[in-house]
C-alpha cells in the first residue's frame, strides 16, 4: 500500500503562484508514475500533469507552460509548481500514483483545495 498526502493548497489571487507537494509513504520502492489531477465544482476529475518513473512528463493543454511537475525520489515527494494562476484553476487537486507507467492510477491522496480569486 502507498499513502499519499497532499499539501500546499490555499487561497491566492490571479497571477500568483503556488507549489503543491505530495508525500508518499508505505510501499514506495520501485518505479512509480505520479500524477496530479484536479476537479472543479460540477466538472469531472481531469489529469493535468504526470511524471513517469523515467522522468517523462505530460501536461494538459490548459496548464502547459504554467505548471511544472517534478519529483524528489529521495524524499518520496512529487511537486506541482503552479504559476500565473487563473480563476479557472480553482479546484480540488489530487495526487495519484501507480507502479505501472500506463493505465489507471491505483493510489490517491485526499486532495487539497486551490482557490484563485480574480
Amino acid at each position: 500500500q502507498v499513502r499519499l498526502v497532499e499539501s500546499g493548497g490555499g487561497l491566492v489571487q490571479a497571477g500568483d503562484s503556488l507549489r503543491l507537494s505530495c508525500a508518499a509513504s508505505g510501499r514506495t520502492t520501485g518505479p512509480y508514475r505520479m500524477g496530479w489531477f484536479r476537479q472543479a465544482p460540477g466538472k469531472e476529475r481531469e489529469l493535468i500533469a504526470a511524471i513517469r518513473s523515467g522522468g517523462d512528463t505530460y501536461y494538459a493543454a490548459s496548464v502547459k507552460d504554467r505548471f511544472t511537475i517534478s519529483r524528489d525520489n529521495g524524499k518520496n515527494t512529487v511537486y506541482l509548481r503552479m504559476n500565473s494562476l487563473k480563476p479557472e484553476d480553482t479546484a480540488i487537486y489530487y495526487c495519484a500514483a501507480d507502479n505501472q507507467d500506463m493505465g489507471p492510477y491505483e493510489y490517491w491522496g485526499q486532495g487539497t483545495q486551490v482557490t484563485v480569486s480574480s
